[in-house]
């Protein structure tokens, strides 16, 4: 079975002949037409997506309001009290920064698209778009409330699947250009690395509240140790 695609570069558009059916011998074609966006159309989107969450996260900070009559100790003891939101806010910046490195990862290698590639990366930015949301919530009641944790764990988990999904399905859909195997199945198990921390948080998380986010620190390590065993060892 034959389908001899064309491609109009001027407006991305791809047509073919398809084999339909056979009749009396004789095969009968339907013309099918492939409508993809460009790629940059979705990368520009992420990229402000991305900036505007980003940014919105220092908005999670609070300026304490204090009297004018404390003194120099006091002043700095109440600075002290807005160290959870601090971590919080540096824990979410870099998540954000580290899947935004994913998504520039996967559309290096991401040529072409379609509606459903489309809708796909739509619904992972619902819950980028909510990471500043749950951050708050986790910097307020965090410490004291499992389920604050739990909000901001599952926003990450959210986020992390979608961009496995994403990953998988343009393998699956042949939306790749010049990418070998061994690159495929390393950029598979690198955007598994946040959905699995996420989800070992949220077992912890009844038990230790707030510290079960220093789950997300250990992302870097993972991710060295899956470049080694894709790369370095492979080159030997």
């Amino acid at each position: 079975m034959i389908f001899i695609v064309y491609h109009l570069p001027h407006c991305n558009l791809y047509y073919g002949w398809y084999p339909k059916k056979i009749l009396s011998g004789s095969i009968v074609y339907s013309l099918v037409v492939i409508l993809w966006m460009k790629t940059s159309r979705i990368e520009t989107l992420v990229d402000g997506i991305f900036a505007i969450s980003m940014t919105l996260l220092v908005l999670t900070l609070d300026v304490p309001k204090v009297s004018n009559f404390l003194t120099e100790a006091a002043f700095q003891q109440q600075l002290g009290v807005l160290w959870p939101q601090f971590f919080c806010y540096f824990l979410s910046f870099w998540i954000l920064g580290g899947l935004w490195r994913v998504n520039h990862q996967h559309f290096n290698f991401i040529k072409h698209t379609d509606h459903t590639l489309v809708t796909i990366n739509i619904f992972s930015l619902i819950f980028i778009a909510m990471i500043p949301f749950s951050t708050e919530m986790v910097s307020e009641y965090g410490a004291s409330y499992f389920t604050a944790n739990m909000i901001f764990q599952v926003n990450q988990l959210l986020a992390g699947s979608l961009y496995y999904i994403n990953w998988d399905y343009s393998v699956r859909k042949n939306l790749l250009d010049d990418v070998d195997a061994r690159t495929v199945n390393f950029i598979r198990a690198n955007t598994l690395v946040l959905p699995l921390c996420a989800i070992l948080a949220i077992s912890l998380s009844p038990f230790i509240y707030a510290w079960s986010n220093l789950i997300f620190f250990t992302i870097p390590v993972f991710k060295r140790l899956l470049e080694r065993k894709y790369f370095t060892q492979g080159d030997d």
